[in-house]
């Protein structure tokens, strides 16, 4: 079993946590204090997902939860690099129809860029 690493990076007006390793019911309490203390720093998160190997529904509820606080206070968040074999819960339980989800980190920010320059 891998451990987790989580890291944060600010690009421009977004935070990017990227995950390395398994999103379980050990893991998700380190997934939440982390998108708690970014959340804090930045209204726009961008989860990179690309390196998680494992996914659960305790995984689920702490990101469901950051996305509802941060969409409640007028900020974002979107999931870049998911891969479907390791993260099905994602689509299993409908989040990836209602998450905004991009296949790189790249596009993700992009997107946030081009959204956030049509509205100011």
């Amino acid at each position: 079993m891998e451990a987790l690493s989580l890291s944060a990076e600010r690009r421009g007006s977004a935070t990017v946590i990227s995950i390395r390793g398994d999103l379980d019911i050990v893991t998700s309490p380190g997934l939440d204090e982390c998108m708690a203390e970014v959340s804090h720093q930045s209204k726009q998160l961008v989860l990179d997902l690309a390196e998680v190997e494992f996914m659960d529904t305790s995984a689920l509820a702490v990101i469901v939860g950051h996305w509802k606080k941060l969409e409640a206070g007028g900020g974002t968040l979107s999931l870049a690099g998911a891969r479907y074999r390791y993260t099905k819960t994602l689509w299993i339980t409908g989040l990836a129809d209602r998450l905004p989800m991009y296949d790189t980190v790249e596009q993700a920010l992009g997107a946030l860029a081009s959204h956030s320059g049509a509205e100011g």
